[in-house]
């Protein structure tokens, strides 16, 4: 996997979407670890904050 710092993210670009066999290969987290029994967090990146909820048709929207 290419590091976001060279790869096409890093000039502005969407980074391609990984091949089949490459999705076993990626990190997982499962949404009831980052949600901790609520159904909202925050989440801070390069400086920005972001919202992860949880609606009640238990679909995940992330907003800015």
């Amino acid at each position: 996997m290419t590091p976001l710092t060279q790869g096409p993210a890093a000039r502005g670009q969407r980074p391609p979407a990984p091949a089949p066999g490459q999705l076993a290969d990626l990190p997982k987290v499962q949404s009831h670890d980052l949600l901790q029994g609520g159904n909202l967090i925050l989440i801070e990146h390069a400086g920005d904050r972001y919202y992860l909820r949880m609606t009640r048709n238990n679909k995940l929207i992330l907003t800015k």
